[in-house]
Formats: structure tokens, C-alpha cells, sequence
């Protein structure tokens, strides 16, 4: 589906972008937040597509487009919020085919100041086409310093007619002068509900099979996708099997688990996430067994909960979570998992 439509959960950050769309009132730089899968990405072509969507002009397009349509800039006057999807503009920014729409990402694990660079001398240029020019920057907060401070330019002295949206997971992640120059725009996680929803009607899996997978997902599309197609719901099992054996396994076995954990660097946060909900629900199952997530083990977890007291998960839920944090910040992966293991055999 084109446009706004398409994006669900997301009402707040709807209500801000169509506001501004309605005054006229774009601001040159935005920043999307938010965790991965919740439409940062999808919201940022829907908004290039209601900037140059051929329903804002008046009459035919011609050569006096970006005319009017400067004019349009400068008195205020409203885009449309809902694009029409069938224009020429609209279908190639669906397409990714938009000569003024341009979509910046990592090469390899940053963004690099000759990216920068290129892009400024495009902004030099006028648009070939398009009323509003949109830059969209995923993975902003892989912007290296060098990168950061060239980007930062660009933010204090915008060209004309150019909106530059930046997608990053956390504020924190960016430099402060350049979050100060961008209008905040933050994104909520997809409600479990109508994450269930999406599964079934847009990808077609089993209800019972979404019902879980939209429970581990925390309120990702991107990762409860991922989670489908990698049979997440073995792995899940498994990892639960392998974390009630820790308190009882050899030093080796530990290591062992430790190391496999490593070894599977891309499946690793969605896997200490898994086990954090896991000592979530035994310890809801003591309170509030009605907000169990993993429900399809609901019957496991109520007969484990009694049998652990309630420091030992506290304990080894504090220990997960240090172990994201040190890994966040630059830990050796498989020296962190083996000390996250060894600890939690021990709580």
C-alpha cells in the first residue's frame, strides 16, 4: 500500500509528520527513533512520496513544476497527506527509482566521509525533478566522527528545498550537535495484537505460529520475520532446554554453550532477548501468570516458577542485561558469553 497507510501502531509520529505536511511546515531535518521493524524506513518514503506526489500540483506537470512548487514552500501552503501511489513521482519513490530521493547507508560498518562528501555535492545541485529533494540516512548512528562532523554542515546550512531524515535506533547514538538540528520523531514498538495480525493477513503464517513468534519479537515485523524464517521457535527451545542445564552442566558443557552462543554473532541479541523473557515470564508466572509471553509454555512455566526463588532471577536477569551492555560496548563476544554462562550457573 503507498503512503501512510501502509504503517500501523504508529500514531503519534503520524500525527506530527501529517501536521507538519498540512502547514506546509517541513522541517529540513528530522530524526527517526525507534527499534528496528516498527516502519522508520517505510514512514520516510511515505513522507518523500507526499512532498512530490503529483496530487499537490495544480493543473498538468511542466517545466514550471519546481516553480510552483518552491512557491508552494515558501508561502506554507499543504502537501497532500495521502499520495496518490500512481503518479510517476509516487511510482518511483516506491520503486527506489527517484533521481532526488536518496537512500544512505553503511559501507561495511559505517558511514564514511567520502559518502558525505558525495552526497554534498549532490545537494549543491538543484533537484532534477522533484519540488522537494529527500535524503534518508539508515543506520545514522553509523556515522563515523568524520562523517558526523561533514554531515553537520549540511544540518546548519540545509540547502533549499531538501528535507534529510536520519534513522537511528537511540539518540544517544549520534554526536548531540547533530540530534539538536533535527526535529525528533520517536517510533513505538508494533502492539503484540496487531503484530499477530500482520503475520497472518500480510505473510501468512499460522495464528499459533504468530501468537509466539509476535511475543518474542517485542514489537519488531523485521524481527519477527527473521524469527519465522529461521525456525526461531527450535532455537527457542532450545536455549530454554540449555539454560535450565546450566546449574547442573560440567565446566565444559557450560563453555561449550557459552561458545555457540558466540559462534551465532547475528542470532545473538534476538537469543539473549529469548532468555530474558524466559525469566520474565517465571517470574510473572509467581504474580500475574495471565501476562506469561511465552504462552505456549505456560503450563512448563507454571510448574518451574515455585521452585525458584525470586533473587536467583532478579539475579540472572541483571546478568543478561550487563552482558548486552558490555557487548554494546565493545566486549569480546565469546570472553562475554563464557563469563555470562558461568555466572548464570551460579545464581
Amino acid at each position: 500500500m503507498p503512503g501512510f497507510e501502509s504503517i500501523i501502531d504508529q500514531n503519534r509520529p503520524l500525527r506530527i509528520l501529517t501536521a507538519c505536511l498540512q502547514k506546509g511546515n517541513i522541517p529540513h531535518a528530522l530524526l527517526f527513533t525507534g527499534m528496528e521493524g516498527v516502519g522508520k524506513e517505510r514512514m520516510a518514503v511515505a513522507l518523500a512520496m507526499a512532498c512530490n506526489c503529483a496530487a499537490n500540483r495544480e493543473g498538468s506537470e511542466s517545466e514550471n513544476t519546481d516553480a510552483r512548487l518552491s512557491d508552494r514552500l515558501e508561502n506554507r501552503r499543504s502537501f497532500t497527506t495521502q499520495p496518490c501511489g500512481s503518479c510517476n513521482s509516487c511510482r518511483k519513490i516506491e520503486s527506489n527509482i527517484h533521481p532526488d530521493i536518496i537512500r544512505l547507508k553503511p559501507s561495511g560498518p559505517f558511514i564514511k566521509i567520502d559518502q558525505i562528501r558525495v552526497l554534498c555535492q549532490t545537494l549543491a545541485m538543484k533537484p532534477y525533478e522533484a519540488g522537494v529533494r529527500v535524503v534518508i540516512i539508515s543506520d545514522a548512528q553509523a556515522l563515523n566522527p568524520a562523517a558526523g562532523n561533514a554531515l553537520l554542515k549540511v544540518l546548519e546550512e540545509p540547502p533549499a528545498r531538501i528535507v534529510l531524515i536520519l534513522i537511528a535506533t537511540h539518540t544517544s547514538d549520534l554526536l548531540p550537535t547533530i540530534v539538536s538540528r533535527c526535529q525528533p520523531v520517536r517510533f513505538n514498538p508494533i502492539s503484540r495484537a496487531n503484530l499477530e495480525s500482520v503475520l497472518v493477513r500480510d505473510h501468512g503464517l499460522d495464528a499459533a505460529d504468530a501468537t509466539i513468534i509476535a511475543a518474542m519479537a517485542a514489537g519488531s515485523v523485521s524481527r519477527a520475520l527473521r524469527m519465522y524464517r529461521s525456525q526461531w521457535i527450535k532455537r527457542r527451545n532450545w536455549l530454554i532446554t540449555e539454560m535450565e542445564s546450566l546449574s547442573t552442566g560440567s565446566l565444559n558443557r557450560l563453555l561449550a554453550f557459552g561458545n555457540q552462543l558466540a559462534a551465532q554473532k547475528d542470532d545473538l541479541p534476538d537469543a539473549l532477548e529469548v532468555l530474558k523473557s524466559w525469566l520474565r515470564d517465571l517470574v510473572i508466572a509467581k504474580l500475574h501468570p495471565d501476562r506469561i509471553v511465552n504462552r505456549d509454555l505456560d503450563s512448563k512455566l507454571l510448574q518451574l516458577s515455585p521452585k525458584m526463588s525470586l533473587p536467583s532471577l532478579l539475579s540472572k536477569f541483571e546478568t543478561i542485561q550487563s552482558t548486552q551492555n558490555a557487548i554494546q560496548a565493545g566486549t569480546n563476544i565469546r570472553l562475554a558469553m563464557e563469563s555470562m554462562v558461568l555466572k548464570l550457573s551460579q545464581c
